[in-house]
């Protein structure tokens, strides 16, 4: 891999790392677990590695914005998780500031220079 690709891969997972807590708080609008939650997120284009997903949802978590549930399914446990009133709140703030985000850049991005 060269220097540009590396660079590439850095900036590229900077820019992920912020979108990936608003998704994850947008598609737990409806209850999931983690595998689920995974897969739709890979539905979607997002795919994410267990390794980022799990510390993430346990970090939205401790910061109230997601409820969790261990409850058994299929004679397996599994951790249900779902947004917190807190989550939901903070999810339509969020959007609202992406949205503003994303309008700046897309008339940044048409101007050029």
């Amino acid at each position: 891999m060269s220097d540009e690709d590396d660079l590439f891969e850095s900036l590229r997972q900077e820019l992920r790392r912020g979108s990936l807590g608003l998704a994850v708080l947008a598609r737990l609008r409806v209850e999931r677990y983690g595998y689920t939650l995974r897969q739709a997120l890979a539905d979607d284009g997002l795919e994410m590695e267990e390794s980022t997903l799990y510390p993430l949802l346990r970090r939205l978590e401790s910061k109230g914005l997601l409820l969790s549930e261990w409850r058994e399914e299929d004679k397996r446990k599994k951790r249900f998780y779902v947004l917190s009133a807190t989550g939901e709140d903070m999810l339509r703030r969020l959007v609202q500031e992406w949205r503003m985000i994303n309008a700046s850049l897309e008339r940044i991005m048409e101007k050029g220079s």
